[in-house]
């Protein structure tokens, strides 16, 4: 077991009730001791009810993606999650999925569900994962109405590095580029739309509360949240 993984077990109890988020934005240039890193990555790597990497189907789906180094891994289950598992509006599915193993149950999930999944297979095989958010306009809703669109970012290199697993659409099916951030859709801030440039270890609670309080899709698409709430900004450093 590598030095990471045994440091994400021994954070795991600490972890599992605490959302912790990092910048994107920090100089990547800053210096840190290796047991420093270690200690923030730990989070990133921890199992919880939503991004549940310890559950049975996750360990099983993720022994299928593992690859001999770290980068064919991510790439391998980028492109899993983005090609086998459906968005549920895009085939008209009923069931809401919240946590990862929800999403492999039911074979589809809407953005924040599938990132969840990709984080739980990246943890899972023990490479960081954190999650993203977006915050769009609803153009059906008219400019004033906004909502949140979930993403990833996976720890290589050094850096975080952001992936978005929305897919199956010619124009959000993005390919696989470490090297060159190439996401689903793009941010209009003339319109009020925003991209959050921070990486949580765990769900958003507002958007947990939309997941778990909706019976369909069609009830979660009224719920979806409108923007990051204060609790998130909280915990970012």
């Amino acid at each position: 077991m590598s030095i990471l993984r045994r440091v994400a077990r021994c954070e795991k109890a600490r972890c599992r009730c605490q959302m912790r988020a990092v910048s994107m934005m920090q100089r990547e240039d800053r210096k840190r001791s290796p047991m420093t890193t270690l200690m923030e990555l730990a989070p990133f790597l921890s199992s919880s009810d939503a991004i549940d990497s310890d559950h049975e189907s996750i360990r099983e789906l993720a022994k299928s993606v593992f690859r001999k180094s770290q980068l064919a891994t991510v790439q391998a289950t980028y492109e899993l999650v983005r090609d086998r598992f459906p968005h549920s509006y895009d085939i008209g599915a009923p069931e809401v999925s919240v946590s990862a193993s929800d999403v492999i149950r039911y074979g589809h999930g809407i953005c924040f569900a599938k990132s969840h999944l990709l984080a739980a297979l990246l943890r899972a095989n023990g490479v960081p994962a954190g999650l993203c958010y977006q915050k769009f306009v609803r153009d059906d809703q008219g400019p004033a109405n906004t909502y949140l669109h979930g993403l990833n970012a996976v720890w290589l290199d050094g850096r975080w590095r952001r992936l978005d697993p929305r897919g199956n659409k010619p124009n959000t099916a993005v390919p696989f580029n470490p090297d060159c951030e190439r996401l689903a859709y793009r941010i209009d801030p003339v319109r009020g739309e925003r991209d959050y440039r921070d990486v949580f270890s765990e769900p958003l609670p507002c958007v947990l509360a939309a997941l778990r309080t909706s019976r369909t899709v069609v009830e979660l698409d009224c719920k979806l949240p409108p923007e990051l709430d204060h609790r998130a900004d909280e915990v970012i450093e």
